[in-house]
């Protein structure tokens, strides 16, 4: 005998069913059932919706590139930050820009969009908008990888430029990954291994400090920097770029360091936030201020996970996505979505942004 029960409170009813082999013949149509309604109910939401009250933080924009067009510019939004709807049909809304898509609100109040044409290109590139709908070129950096200090042997390599505006000290900090081992056929790892983040301030994005710098002072290979402010401290929410191995477990996984000051020194990074392989961190507070949302993308262009935690320095726990099953899965995102930023807008913001470009229809 088969026996499967179902603690389900219906009222002040309980129900439990009793299957026999007998029955087997309608365990399939019950097991739908209880995958599609009931498993749903027992499934609580992640934390940091403002159910029954104004949001704290009303919309969400996400300015990535999509698997299949590398480096091009689209936007996908969000009421929630949970259910992403892709903008403009699914088409570029930028044709201009090229890069990895990096959004801050600077020091004036306009958005900087930082990118590259290609990581080999010598230059960091900068377009400016009041509205997120129209970008203007605003100038260009070239920065003199040889002349940072202790790693005179960088390559002419620029891996996705990313700018943090810090109202604190009201600069601009403009990081990304240089390697300094090429890479080969027999082992094209080794150039990832040697990827360390970089970095220089402004107060404008007209002129640079000089020469870069290295941001972390521990030995370690990283990619995909993000800085934040957040909970009286500075966080460097950094992709671990060694490749996993028994000897390191933590390869290729999102992973957050903290310091007192920007510029750090930054501590060592702490566990794995994501699973291995996992790039690209975007991070924005829930509606209601009260959680933190850590999107990661599974390249390339596979999925998007998520992590949620109540602050910074953790603990975190992976919410459930990209399932066979609709009730299992809290969050959403369009397909083949991949790296970029996760900003918070206004709900005018959202809605401007909707009715220039409108959001596609499945």
């Amino acid at each position: 005998d088969i026996i499967f029960c179902l603690d389900q409170t219906l009222g002040t009813r309980k129900v439990a069913f009793s299957m026999r082999s007998a029955l087997m013949n309608v365990v399939p149509t019950l097991a739908v059932a209880l995958l599609n309604g009931v498993v749903a109910g027992q499934q609580p939401d992640p934390p940091g919706q403002a159910k029954g009250r104004p949001p704290k933080h009303e919309a969400y924009l996400f300015a990535h590139m999509v698997h299949g067009d590398y480096g091009r510019l689209y936007y996908t939004v969000s009421l929630d930050g949970l259910h992403w709807q892709a903008l403009h049909g699914g088409k570029r809304v930028f044709e201009e820009y090229r890069g990895h898509p990096d959004i801050c609100q600077g020091h004036d109040g306009r958005y900087y969009l930082v990118g590259n044409r290609n990581d080999s290109a010598p230059d960091i590139n900068f377009w400016t908008s009041s509205d997120l709908i129209q970008w203007t070129k605003f100038g260009d950096f070239t920065p003199d990888l040889k002349s940072t200090p202790g790693y005179s042997h960088a390559l002419q390599r620029i891996g996705a430029p990313k700018v943090f505006y810090d109202t604190n000290t009201k600069q601009y900090v403009l990081t990304w990954h240089t390697p300094h081992v090429p890479g080969t056929k027999e082992d094209p790892e080794r150039y990832w291994a040697s990827q360390r983040t970089l970095y220089v301030t402004s107060k404008d994005l007209r002129s640079f400090s000089a020469p870069p710098r290295r941001l972390f002072t521990w030995e370690m290979a990283t990619i995909d920097v993000i800085i934040r402010h957040a909970e009286g401290k500075y966080w460097a929410i950094i992709k671990d770029e060694r490749y996993p191995t028994l000897e390191w477990t933590t390869g290729k996984t999102i992973r957050i360091s903290s310091s007192p000051e920007l510029l750090g020194p930054y501590s060592e990074p702490g566990p794995p936030i994501s699973p291995n392989f996992r790039e690209a961190p975007a991070l924005i507070p829930s509606p209601d201020g009260s959680a933190w949302y850590l999107y990661y993308e599974q390249y390339p262009g596979v999925s998007y996970g998520l992590s949620v935690a109540g602050g910074l320095s953790g603990p975190w726990f992976q919410v459930s996505g990209y399932t066979s099953v609709p009730a299992w899965n809290k969050y959403s995102m369009p397909p083949k979505v991949r790296h970029g930023c996760m900003i918070v807008i206004s709900r005018r913001q959202y809605d401007a942004l909707v009715a220039k470009f409108p959001i596609a229809k499945d």
